[in-house]
């Protein structure tokens, strides 16, 4: 825990910004869960932005709907979706109140509570890459549901919010997404370089 203060949430403002700039500051950035006495934390080594009414990928793309709601309110809130019938995708809102933006958490790095993760993924009490090296992988590891949906990532007295320590700015490599047919060759994914978490190279 040294070095870690993650009771010092990331404020609103850090998210009523561009995408692709938010996509770039959230690494190294921390993801704080609370699941009960327990609290897993864990470091963010890979993002996408997704931009809105400007991006056919994005999930706004094609208008306001209840399901995307969360995309087009206030900035710093969590949009949780089930896809492919089996995992949940953990992002958060940018831009201002009305405007659709989002960050895809593709990838993060176990630094606090890593047995409870490592169970709620069926997994041996390790640190592994395999724990948390996919969008869906960490959402399971960190007990993310739809009913996160909606949660406001800036408010440290809820069970899910995003933090800021005292971790060196991490060296940035942005490439195409992946995992997408659609705008798939922007280079709109952003991760730490070398580290072991990232889910694809």
């Amino acid at each position: 825990m040294r070095g870690l203060h993650p009771r010092s949430a990331l404020p609103p403002e850090f998210f009523d910004r561009d995408p692709r700039q938010v996509a770039r500051d959230l690494l190294g950035k921390l993801v704080v869960r609370r699941l009960g006495r327990k609290i897993l934390i864990a470091r963010v080594v890979e993002t996408e932005a997704y931009l809105g009414k400007n991006d056919p990928a994005a999930h706004s793309f094609s208008g306001r709907t209840p399901r995307n709601e969360v995309l087009f309110g206030p900035p710093g809130y969590a949009y949780v979706y089930f896809i492919y019938g089996n995992h949940y995708c953990l992002n958060v809102s940018c831009l201002p109140d009305g405007a659709a933006g989002g960050v895809l958490f593709r990838a993060v790095e176990p630094v606090t509570g890593i047995s409870a993760m490592a169970k709620a993924r069926g997994m041996p009490p390790l640190p592994s890459p395999r724990l948390t090296n996919g969008p869906g992988k960490l959402t399971e590891a960190l007990s993310i549901t739809r009913a996160d949906n909606g949660v406001n990532l800036t408010d440290s007295t809820l069970s899910l919010y995003l933090a800021e320590d005292d971790f060196a700015r991490p060296r940035i490599v942005a490439t195409t997404r992946v995992g997408i047919t659609k705008a798939a060759h922007l280079k709109l994914r952003y991760l730490v370089p070398d580290n072991p978490f990232v889910s694809r190279p």
